[in-house]
């Protein structure tokens, strides 16, 4: 098996940096058009002091689903405007919209993200949910965005928790491209992870217990720091690059099960991530020391620790078991894992990281 990496065509991230937009499409068409998420709608874009018109700008406002009626509306705006550049603004759903809207008309799509809260910006893939918001499939593009713009300025206005969810998110990239790597599973390239790929995934890891609490500190103040430029860059880029070249395994499986109970819906991506990491430490019996580690962290930024933190209190054993089933699915990331994984492995975990996290809240110097 080959090995494989994959990048944006271009990654630019600073204050102001929205503003490059103009001349980013005249770079890859002439007729372009932003689908951009309620918010960015109704607030960042007005505000933008960018003159639409003049560069021949079209606006769309995203639905809220990333879903086939969505992607349909899309396809019908796209032919009959004459698009030949489709920038999508706003965060995980709008973005995985409009990279799968543009592929599948073949026409260059760039990214602009208004929170980091997933690393989905700088990835050829994206994420198929029902109308209902239940995942469905993974959605693979023919190449990654042509350019991501990313405005830290943007991102700083964004309420904290989009940032935390984000490096729940994150968190997932070093152990999962870890598994990978140790079972020589495919990466989301459809190759063997490189090194570059692996040690982009560890720096997301290492800059995350870096700089993450610092980060939350400035985003809780709406300040841009050194602290909140790293975590963007950890967030956006670092984990981006290192989820697909390095892989995905039992977090995002586990995610995947939890959006099946309509509980956990109120809860970010990046959250229910979160836990999924967690659980998957004690599937893959990591050392208690690292397992201790990944708690601290999970607390000290407010991150998921049990399932009652996302939705789950006073849910039994059998209630929870469609969980670990979804995750087992034969085309799931978790059988990246070593060893033969089952429901009931699954299950066990879930419920072992759901423990640790209530004895936590309770022996909080442990």
């Amino acid at each position: 098996m080959l090995k494989k990496v994959l990048f944006p065509g271009k990654y630019i991230q600073g204050v102001g940096a929205f503003k490059e937009l103009p001349s980013l499409i005249k770079l890859f068409g002439t007729k372009g058009l932003i689908l951009a998420s309620p918010t960015a709608h109704k607030t960042i874009l007005p505000d933008s002091g960018i003159d639409f018109h003049r560069h021949s700008l079209q606006v769309e406002r995203f639905a809220g689903e990333c879903c086939e009626k969505e992607l349909s509306r899309l396809a019908i705006i796209i032919h009959e405007k004459n698009v030949d550049v489709l920038v999508g603004m706003g965060g995980g759903k709008t973005i995985d919209t409009a990279k799968i809207a543009a592929d599948r008309a073949n026409i260059p799509v760039l990214i602009v993200p208004t929170i980091a809260s997933t690393d989905a910006p700088c990835s050829g893939c994206a994420v198929l949910y029902s109308e209902q918001g239940v995942v469905e499939s993974v959605y693979y593009q023919k190449s990654n965005p042509a350019a991501v713009l990313v405005d830290t300025e943007i991102i700083a206005k964004a309420p904290v928790r989009f940032l935390v969810a984000g490096m729940g998110d994150a968190l997932a990239t070093w152990f999962e491209a870890k598994s990978c790597s140790t079972t020589q599973s495919k990466n989301e390239c459809g190759g063997l992870s490189t090194l570059t790929g692996l040690n982009l995934a560890k720096l997301c890891y290492d800059t995350l217990l870096q700089y993450g609490p610092h980060a939350k500190i400035a985003a809780e103040q709406h300040l841009i720091t050194p602290a909140l430029e790293h975590i963007v860059e950890a967030n956006i880029l670092l984990s981006g690059v290192g989820f697909e070249s390095g892989g995905i395994a039992s977090a995002h499986s586990i995610h995947n099960g939890l959006t099946a109970l309509k509980e956990t819906h109120a809860y970010y991506h990046g959250e229910k991530v979160a836990f999924g990491v967690l659980a998957g430490l004690q599937l893959n019996d990591a050392p208690p020391e690292e397992s201790n580690i990944v708690f601290s962290f999970c607390e000290k930024i407010g991150l998921p620790t049990t399932l009652a933190d996302i939705g789950l209190q006073n849910f039994d054993r059998n209630k929870l078991m469609p969980i670990a089933e979804i995750a087992c699915a034969p085309n799931e990331f978790i059988h990246h894992e070593a060893g033969k994984i089952t429901p009931e492995k699954v299950l066990h975990a879930i419920l072992a990281a759901d423990a640790i996290g209530k004895y936590r809240k309770k022996h909080p110097s442990c």
